[in-house]
């Protein structure tokens, strides 16, 4: 019997309609269930053929735990290893160099000083920062928002330089980026699953969280196959199974704002019936074809193009990218 399993927090919806999914597809020797985990032995296989994470960006436990799972033979969705080293500023830094639209955006050291260190540990960096360039570059208004993380936790809209010192004191020890305002006309977002199912969703995300889902664009199927085209370009890049990419339409060309979201929500009460059946079946699937393919022995990661093109000294490139790539 090849296990399924989920791994999970708070959330209910999604974790519960995937498991009973796979289990009423009655497949012969493949079933799905939550993950349990009662002990944690070194070099230990998992007992799961797949396994769908939900939760190890916020409990450190499950994510070295998870890496043991992959090294063991477990196909782990989203890679634990990727998901670790990845964050928003150098997946923005990708898009440059594999020719995605994306807002101007810098880095920003931290506020107060991280745990551990003195002035002496900054040595390098020059204070203060070239404040004139970065905003000059920018401009205003521009969002500030952590490097990594998600969950609109910690967004800040600014409209002037002021403003801007004002709540960077705010922000502690968060590293933060500051980012180009993209004054859209639409805005998608667009689930991702296994680099070749896309879902491309109208999302209003200036309405109340509960009513972004409930925008209704209209878009041509040219702009429909060119959205299509960046989701699967981004994800193949990155290398994640299971990602959300949102995208704004400024003078006709779509930015991609946001696109590291390795555990993106798919609760029905927020996305609606629809968009839960599509994400609830899709994923499904997906994960039975993982299942299908484990067992052989090897490891069942997936990586990126920016990876694997690292590994074999190969040019990173840009190529179109199709379902079934």
């Amino acid at each position: 019997m090849k296990k399924i399993g989920i791994l999970f927090g708070k959330e209910r919806s999604f974790p519960m309609a995937f498991v009973e999914r796979i289990n009423s597809k009655a497949i012969p020797e493949i079933s799905a269930e939550p993950v349990r985990i009662s002990k944690a032995m070194q070099g230990e296989p998992s007992g799961y053929s797949v396994i769908v994470d939900r939760i190890s960006q916020d409990v450190p436990f499950y994510r070295t735990w998870l890496k043991n799972a992959a090294l063991t033979g477990t196909a782990v969705i989203n890679n634990p290893f990727w998901w670790s080293a990845d964050d928003k500023y150098f997946n923005n830094c990708l898009m440059t160099q594999v020719g995605i639209p994306i807002p101007k955006t810098v880095i920003l050291p931290s506020r107060d000083l991280p745990s551990d260190t003195s002035d002496e540990s900054f040595s390098n960096l020059e204070y203060p920062l070239d404040w004139n360039s970065i905003f000059a570059y920018v401009g205003f208004p521009a969002y500030m928002k952590p490097f990594a993380g998600g969950g609109w936790k910690n967004v800040y809209k600014l409209r002037s330089a002021d403003e801007f010192f004002e709540k960077h004191n705010e922000t502690g020890k968060l590293v933060m980026l500051l980012q180009e305002e993209i004054v859209f006309d639409e805005y998608y977002r667009c689930y991702c699953i296994g680099r070749k199912y896309v879902r491309i969703m109208s999302y209003e995300p200036r309405n109340p969280h509960h009513l972004r889902y409930a925008a209704d664009f209209n878009p041509s199927q040219e702009r429909m196959a060119q959205m299509e085209e960046i989701v699967l370009k981004i994800n193949h890049s990155l290398g994640y199974d299971f990602n959300t990419v949102e995208l704004a339409i400024r003078d006709g060309v779509p930015y991609a704002i946001d696109f590291c979201n390795p555990a993106p929500d798919a609760e029905r009460s927020s996305v609606g019936d629809e968009n839960f059946e599509w994400v609830v079946e899709t994923m499904s699937n997906y994960a039975i074809e993982k299942a299908v393919e484990t067992g052989n022995g090897k490891t069942h990661l997936t990586w990126g193009e920016y990876v694997k093109n690292s590994a074999s000294n190969a040019e990173l490139g840009i190529r179109n990218f199709g379902h079934g790539s």
